[in-house]
């Protein structure tokens, strides 16, 4: 039987390494295919709360921003399940993650190159190939693109508590959740906490004793989504933040936080709105807190409960009790144990980082040969918008050129802003 082999493997079948495959699957000569350890295709599975939201445009699907004739856009999706026009006539300002869940599920359907539960155990890397180890089987290929996700992030002190009682909000609904007479904490000020934080005040999980929403910000501050801050989010300032160092790197991340981690200003809307009717308008004497500016810092389990040590930022130490504890602490980048064989050849940041190109290329020995692409591993080097769905149509796209070797997508966006140093052709005549 003849080794199978691919111009290209990918390595999970995500959102975002489905764009790539998406956008290759025009290319006729080249052959790839995703392999994804999954059984079946989920996203966020944990987090389909009710009523929870995209915090992007429904546009900046797959595909659309580089090819919006694709047979793989949201627009084809609705037409193909007869949804067009009641989805017009909903004119809703942001899609539900459910819907936009099946939309990647379909896609998923219509691709036959992507392959679940199949898990690639060990890759190495030998006479100008790389060789993927599955459980039954071993394949070869000349590049691969790494995309396997995040994993939830909690802190060191609360990950052996993790269980019935601790849970991550990134799971939330795979567990069991009477909170019935319970003392709940959520931690975390972000989109996931202010979701989790509704459901727990509109009693979807039963009638808490308390709730109460710790968050490291001074305030619940809301997504910044004003136009020039959604400017961040283009090629052009993509291609501007490449040129700055490092460390300027660091310091603007750092800033423009709230652009891609705040919450939806009609998430805070509705919760304001449904404490007035709680506590004002019905008179409900709810023990719901809202605690700002303060960090949980350790927590210890204190019969069946636990308590929490809170620092304020502005005052002093105090201790929370909670039968229930629900981290909305984000995710993390993991580098996939299949690559482990590879370690040594492939160069790091000094934070443990993937040291990245521009083209999404993994710096590593034998790139001007095999190439090593990866998604959403590279915050540290293309910033803010590399974790979000922004951007992911033109991340890869860039990914697709590069491996072709010519430009099948058009790149280039202009903006209104000029973010780096102009270089004018001409210069005035003075008189």
């Amino acid at each position: 039987m003849s080794q199978q082999h691919y111009n290209l493997a990918g390595i999970g079948a995500g959102p975002f390494n489905l764009s790539v495959a998406a956008l290759l699957d025009k290319v006729p000569d080249l052959s790839f295919a995703l392999f994804d350890k999954k059984r079946s295709f989920n996203w966020h599975a944990g987090l389909m709360l009710q009523g929870a939201r995209l915090q992007t445009s429904w546009m900046k699907d797959l595909v659309t921003p580089v090819d919006p004739t694709s047979p793989y856009s949201f627009l084809k999706f609705l037409v193909e399940h007869g949804r067009f026009y009641a989805f017009i006539n909903a004119e809703q300002a942001a899609i539900s993650r459910q819907e936009f869940a099946q939309y990647l599920e379909w896609v998923t359907s219509q691709l036959p190159q992507i392959h679940f539960d199949s898990h690639v155990r060990e890759i190495n890397y030998r006479g100008g190939q790389f060789w993927l180890r599955f459980d039954d089987r071993i394949i070869s290929a000349d590049h691969l693109c790494l995309g396997t996700g995040t994993q939830p992030y909690v802190p060191e002190y609360a990950v052996t508590h993790l269980g019935k009682q601790v849970l991550h909000g990134g799971s939330v609904l795979n567990s069991a959740r009477d909170f019935r007479g319970r003392r709940v904490a959520v931690v975390g000020g972000g989109q996931t906490g202010a979701e989790i934080f509704q459901e727990l005040i509109n009693e979807r999980w039963g009638e808490c004793e308390s709730v109460a929403w710790v968050s490291r910000r001074d305030n619940f501050d809301q997504l910044d989504e004003a136009p020039f801050t959604n400017d961040l989010f283009t090629p052009s300032y993509v291609n501007h933040f490449l040129s700055l160092s490092r460390e300027q790197k660091r310091e603007v991340v750092a800033k423009q936080k709230l652009a891609s981690d705040g919450i939806s200003p009609s998430t805070l809307k509705e919760i304001y709105q449904a404490l007035y009717q709680i506590k004002i308008v019905q008179g409900k004497d709810k023990d719901y807190l809202m605690l700002p500016a303060r960090e949980v810092v350790g927590m210890h389990k204190q019969g069946t409960h636990f308590q929490l040590t809170v620092d304020h930022h502005h005052q002093t130490q105090e201790v929370l009790d909670a039968d229930i504890v629900i981290f909305c602490t984000g995710f993390k980048t993991v580098i996939p144990a299949c690559l482990e064989s590879l370690a040594d050849d492939i160069q790091w940041e000094g934070d443990g980082l993937l040291s990245m190109q521009d083209n999404y290329q993994v710096n590593w020995t034998y790139g001007n040969r095999n190439r090593i692409y990866a998604v959403n591993a590279s915050r540290h080097h293309h910033g803010i918008v590399d974790p979000q769905t922004s951007l992911m149509a033109w991340r890869s796209a860039n990914i697709v050129n590069d491996l072709v070797g010519y430009r099948l997508y058009k790149l280039d966006h202009p903006g209104f802003v000029q973010w780096g140093i102009q270089q004018r052709d001409k210069q005035r005549n003075v008189a």
